[in-house]
């Protein structure tokens, strides 16, 4: 019988979601990471022992105490003591997976801890059973571009790579935007129309990620589903979106549910990152790659 390891070091990329009208249902991974490090401590419960802003503390200790009590609890493992780190370079709150990339890393982190055995599937199950939407989840446990959605009460994942000559130029604005105040602001319907622009859409974006056509995605970001609704929470958004494709980016849109924006191009990234953040000046800018590993325990 092999030892159970007493400290495991889980390394969890970012990811960008919706992409425009893919609405919890695509998903990109970001060569940005948070290292989640879990180990077992001598007393009992959970204890976050990493840096968090006073702010973020009661929701971070919230994040992980949830996590690694649904790991016990559907894997049928006797609880430990545990001391949980987060560190990295993901942002909170600011549409780029921050939670999925903490959630994720406890689960798998905790897998090898307790040698359960749990394959990439079902932890990407575990993982959206907190997130509530595997949009996030699915890139940052595969990498690559994911197509993922509820099918006979289990998540279907389909991954492809991406080039790893796109690049992601993401714009951070200074102030948060928590994910279930963005989804107040959307609709409860839709009419036809809306609905069937937005699944032509979203239909258009996975075909181009899946073929490698990237002229494909030229013009079919223009989203009505969700980003109308929370750019009155980002009024730049579309501003800084057309700045950045007539600087030369095949298309953008808002990550996540905001607030950094994110335009995609294979050519003149600082030009185009110019052009934002002329837009929107109190902000900070990153020329971000495609991760098509994923996680790495």
């Amino acid at each position: 019988m092999s030892i159970e390891p007493k400290l495991v070091a889980v390394r969890v990329p970012a990811s960008t979601s919706n992409l425009g009208s893919g609405f919890d249902t695509l998903g990109l991974a970001l060569a940005l990471y948070n290292t989640v490090q879990v180990a077992r401590s001598a007393g009992s419960g959970v204890r976050l022992v990493s840096a968090v802003t006073q702010e973020d503390r009661p929701a971070a200790t919230a994040l992980v105490r949830e996590a690694s009590s649904l790991f016990f609890r559907r894997t049928g493992t006797k609880s430990f003591g545990l001391e949980i780190a987060v560190a990295g370079d993901v942002p909170v709150a600011r549409g780029l997976g921050y939670s999925a990339t903490v959630r994720i890393g406890i689960l798998a982190a905790l897998n090898k801890l307790t040698q359960a055995g749990l394959d990439r599937h079902q932890l990407l199950n575990l993982a959206v059973e907190l997130e509530g939407h595997p949009d996030n989840a699915s890139p940052s446990i595969f990498g690559g571009f994911t197509v993922s959605g509820f099918v006979d009460g289990r998540v279907r994942c389909l991954r492809f790579p991406v080039s790893p000559r796109a690049r992601f130029v993401t714009l951070i604005p200074r102030f948060k935007i928590r994910t279930r105040r963005a989804r107040a602001l959307m609709p409860k319907d839709y009419s036809r129309a809306a609905a069937a622009h937005a699944l032509n859409r979203a239909a258009l974006i996975t075909a181009a990620f899946a073929s490698g056509d990237w002229e494909a995605l030229r013009g079919v970001f223009d989203d009505c589903f969700h980003q109308p609704y929370r750019e009155r929470l980002i009024p730049q958004l579309s501003r800084v979106v057309g700045a950045g494709e007539r600087a030369g980016s095949v298309g953008g849109f808002l990550s996540g549910s905001g607030s950094a924006i994110m335009c995609l191009t294979r050519a003149r990234p600082q030009a185009v990152a110019k052009a934002m953040q002329r837009q929107l000046p109190d902000s900070d800018v990153l020329f971000l790659s495609p991760d098509n590993d994923g996680l790495k325990p």
